[in-house]
């Protein structure tokens, strides 16, 4: 099936919440991503290293795991899109707030609570847009969901290339208040989960620990390939722009450092599309398996291309691998959780998850310190190592591709 003829055989109802859930997903990373863009300048300012404000994205991560269950269980409750149009408003309403730090700690818990709303944003855009859809349509919505991760890398690198120099980084956190706006177009054009509407009497009388009775084992299971999959993509992107300034000498708002970002994120988009609706034809385990082995191969090219062309090549094939897996994340999570806490299980793990694999970027900063600031090192040698984990890992789990949502057993 064509990506094309599969969007075609969406009705009008169910493009606009897919466009609602790609574009919610699309600004949250947006804003997380203003900060990997500014370290540097914010370290200046406030009389400190980088690896001390690398702990806002720390605390970023580590926020959204409270995030997605308080925000999943009211999902679970109250339905899908009024408590996604709360989320949204939350998250820009802390990303603004950012604009007006006086200082490093201020900034840290700002980015705290950032990490809470955006926590729960992508668990319920996710299951919005998955209980809505044909499920010969899920793989192909969920790469184009997950490119909303890579699509908003794109437009931090764009704003800060555009617009640092003219009002700093403080007024890109201005800029990152724009998100709120898109709560209108859910509220005038998305509605909510017919299958939560279908059951949303039993949901409200089922407690999550019944829900979640025999799915345990799963829940853990799904909490460390969560782990591994956001070591893999945050150890290929949080610091890349920090590689550009350290490691090639690129100015933070220079053409040729928007450029690489530019493709890097161009390839994840392609990457998630792509493998994303392979995953209806090949199966979810093979397409995100075969994805994460042939980031492999790339990572020579990717730190070590020695000119433009070859560098911007590798930042391209680089995502098209990592996000490629990531693309078939969304509806395998779906999938394999229950009716009654789908809200609340595919982002709770995933960020959890996130939680284990939230040092990343200070991991990898420490890394590169201890071998002469050399971050090209530090960063090949984890996203090597991550890819052979994360493939074990998915190889060894289960696979739920085409399961019927509002028919199994919770």
């Amino acid at each position: 099936m064509s990506l094309l003829s599969s969007l075609r055989e969406l009705n009008h109802e169910q493009r606009h919440t897919v466009l609602a859930s790609f574009l919610g997903w699309t600004l949250d990373a947006f804003d997380y991503f203003l900060l990997t863009l500014v370290i540097v300048g914010v370290a200046k300012e406030f009389h400190t290293d980088n690896s001390a404000v690398t702990y806002g994205l720390f605390l970023t991560l580590a926020a959204r795991p409270l995030g997605a269950l308080v925000f999943g269980r009211l999902a679970d409750r109250y339905g899908r899109r009024p408590v996604l149009m709360v989320d949204v408003i939350l998250f820009s309403v802390f990303e603004l707030a950012t604009a007006f730090s006086t200082s490093l700690t201020m900034l840290l818990v700002l980015r705290f609570l950032f990490g809470v709303a955006m926590g729960g944003e992508w668990g319920i855009g996710a299951s919005l847009a998955m209980e809505s859809i044909p499920p010969k349509s899920r793989g192909l919505v969920s790469g184009l969901l997950q490119s909303g991760y890579p699509c908003g890398f794109f437009l931090a690198a764009l704003a800060n290339w555009l617009l640092v120099d003219a009002i700093g980084w403080r007024g890109l956190f201005v800029v990152g208040a724009l998100p709120a706006v898109l709560v209108l177009y859910i509220r005038r054009k998305v509605p909510e989960s017919p299958v939560w509407q279908a059951g949303q009497h039993e949901h409200a009388r089922t407690d999550v620990w019944q829900a979640m009775r025999g799915h345990w084992k799963l829940f853990a299971y799904m909490i460390v390939l969560m782990c591994a999959f956001n070591a893999f993509s945050h150890g290929s992107q949080d610091m890349y722009h920090t590689f550009e300034e350290v490691n090639l000498h690129l100015p933070t708002g220079s053409g040729t450092a928007f450029l690489l970002v530019a493709l890097l994120n161009l390839g994840a988009l392609a990457g998630g599309l792509c493998f994303g609706a392979w995953s209806e034809r090949v199966g979810r385990r093979k397409a995100m398996i075969i994805a994460a082995l042939l980031a492999i191969p790339v990572i020579p090219l990717w730190m070590y291309g020695g000119s433009l062309w070859l560098l911007g090549l590798g930042a391209f094939l680089i995502q098209v691998m990592v996000q490629g897996a990531w693309g078939v994340v969304p509806t395998h999570l779906n999938e394999l959780s229950p009716d009654a806490v789908r809200g609340t299980l595919p982002g709770f793990a995933y960020q959890l998850g996130n939680l284990l694999a939230a040092g990343t970027a200070t991991a990898q900063t420490w890394l590169a310190h201890r071998h002469g600031g050399d971050f090209a090192w530090a960063m090949s040698l984890w996203i090597a190592v991550v890819a052979v984990v994360l493939a074990l890992l998915v190889w060894l789990g289960p696979e739920a591709r085409g399961v019927g949502f509002g028919k199994q057993s919770t």
